[in-house]
Formats: C-alpha cells, sequence, structure tokens
C-alpha cells in the first residue's frame, strides 16, 4: 500500500506535473476514485483536469484501455457525477488513441460505444449544473463523446447522428437546456457531418428520427425535450452556416439545413 498520497491541491498549484514516481495503474486507480467524489473540487478541478492533461501527454499510454472499460463501466453508476464525467474521459482516450495507432484496440473501442450510444439517448438527469455538486452537463459531455466516436468508428456515423436525435427528443427529461447543451450537441453533429464519405441521404437521415418525434403534436405547452429540440436545431443552423473554426462547413450543410427548417417552421410558422 502506497504511503505517500498524492498532494492534489499542490499539484493543480503548479499546473499538474505528472507525478511519475506512481505507477501508472495505480494513478489511474486513484483517478477512478475521485472521479466518482460529489465534491467538484476533487471530482472536475483536480481528477478530470489532471486525467485529461496526462491522457494527451501520453502519460498514461499504458493504462488507457483500462480507463476506457472503467469510464464505460461508470455509464451504469448510481451516481449521476459519475455517470456524466465518464463520457469525458472515453473523449480523451479516444483522441489519445487517433494520436497513438495501436494504443486503444478495436475491439474495446467498440465495447464502450455499445455502453455510450445505450446510455446516452435514456440518461433522464440532464442538469447543466447543481450548485452541490458543480457540473454535470450529461448533455454537452456526450456530445464531446459522439463526435469522438465517430472519428474513432467511422462506420458508426450514421448511428451516432440518430443517437443524437434521440438525445434531443427524448422525452424523459424535465430540464430544459440552459447551460448551452444544445450548442455542444450542434457541433458535435456538425463534427460527424464534417467526415467525409457520407453521401446526402445519410447527412440528413438522421432527422427522421426527430420529425418522428413530433408526429401527433398539437398546441399546448412546450415540453423540455420539444424546447431542446427547436434549441439544438436553431444552434446546429447556425453552425452549419458558418462552420466550424477548425474544420468549415459540412459538405451536405445546404441538404442538411434544408430539413432543419421543416422542423424550426413547426413553431415558428412565420419563417420564410
Amino acid at each position: 500500500m502506497r504511503t505517500d498520497p498524492v498532494d492534489w491541491p499542490g499539484l493543480a498549484g503548479d499546473g499538474f506535473p505528472f507525478p511519475s514516481r506512481l505507477p501508472a495503474d495505480e494513478l489511474a486507480a486513484e483517478l477512478a476514485e475521485m472521479l466518482v467524489s460529489p465534491d467538484p473540487r476533487v471530482r472536475d478541478d483536480h481528477a478530470y483536469t489532471a486525467a485529461a492533461r496526462w491522457i494527451r501527454a501520453g502519460h498514461l499510454d499504458a493504462v488507457l484501455a483500462a480507463m476506457g472499460d472503467t469510464a464505460a463501466e461508470r455509464l451504469g453508476h448510481p451516481d449521476v457525477q459519475a455517470r456524466t464525467f465518464a463520457p469525458l474521459i472515453l473523449t480523451r482516450v479516444l483522441a489519445r488513441g487517433r494520436d497513438v495507432p495501436g494504443a486503444v484496440p478495436e475491439p474495446a473501442v467498440r465495447r464502450w460505444y455499445a455502453a455510450f450510444t445505450a446510455w446516452f439517448p435514456a440518461e433522464t438527469d440532464t442538469r447543466g449544473w447543481d450548485d452541490a455538486l458543480g457540473w454535470l452537463h450529461a448533455v454537452a459531455h456526450g456530445a464531446d463523446a459522439a463526435a469522438a466516436f465517430a472519428a474513432a468508428l467511422p462506420d458508426r456515423r450514421t448511428e451516432l447522428l440518430e443517437t443524437c436525435a434521440r438525445r434531443m427528443t427524448a422525452g424523459g427529461t424535465a430540464h430544459r437546456y440552459v447551460q448551452l447543451e444544445d450548442a455542444r450537441l450542434a457541433a458535435a453533429i456538425t463534427r460527424v457531418l464534417l467526415a467525409p464519405g457520407l453521401d446526402a441521404a445519410q447527412a440528413t437521415g438522421w432527422l427522421d428520427v426527430v420529425m418522428a418525434a413530433f408526429e401527433g403534436g398539437g398546441p399546448g405547452a412546450v415540453p423540455p425535450w420539444a424546447f431542446n429540440t427547436f434549441a439544438t436545431l436553431q444552434s446546429l443552423h447556425l453552425h452549419l452556416n458558418r462552420g466550424l473554426a477548425d474544420g468549415g462547413v459540412p459538405p451536405h450543410a445546404g441538404a442538411v439545413s434544408a430539413r432543419v427548417l421543416e422542423v424550426l417552421r413547426l413553431p415558428y410558422g412565420w419563417l420564410g
């Protein structure tokens, strides 16, 4: 048993230099434990910030697959903060795997993908922020992971677009997007659409899920899921027209925008 605990506040104050005296598996285990903490300083300011930097720098290459496995398992954790920080770790692990071919085995990525796509549309606690727990951001963190999976598994891009559509139209939430979740989800969809090889039908087909969600709708109060969907599509329309600073405008932006406008005319009948 290690007798010299990590001085996390000290590491944070020094900009998180890597504690190379510790075995990578031991450090990964400690980070994993901290990432379920209800204390946002422990979970976010210390554990996630350190993990993100050290994964990116290659310090944890030896345990990347194990970290991904742990994160994927956390998607079924009973505590919301554990579930919502898991996709952040998956995003970092997948990004490092793209930089270092072979560091993350494809069978592992596909296992994580299955766990992620089961969790993302079904998560019911979609609060962006909690006064006690700090950032939760299931939708935003999940959106980042969706884009990362699309880059790692190009054959799953159309499925991931539909997963994002199911997320925005999910009726099991009582929370409206108030912490820019719509923008993060729109950015992720745009990143998936930027990848080469999608034809127009594949780029627009996911919007069938959105249209189907509104079938049979009528007058009355706008439920949270509908508000979230309209907000996301408005943001997506902006992203499709302006593009991303690091990727530009997707190839089929015009066709996707036209279908997005079909949905937005439902609440905004005055649009030209």
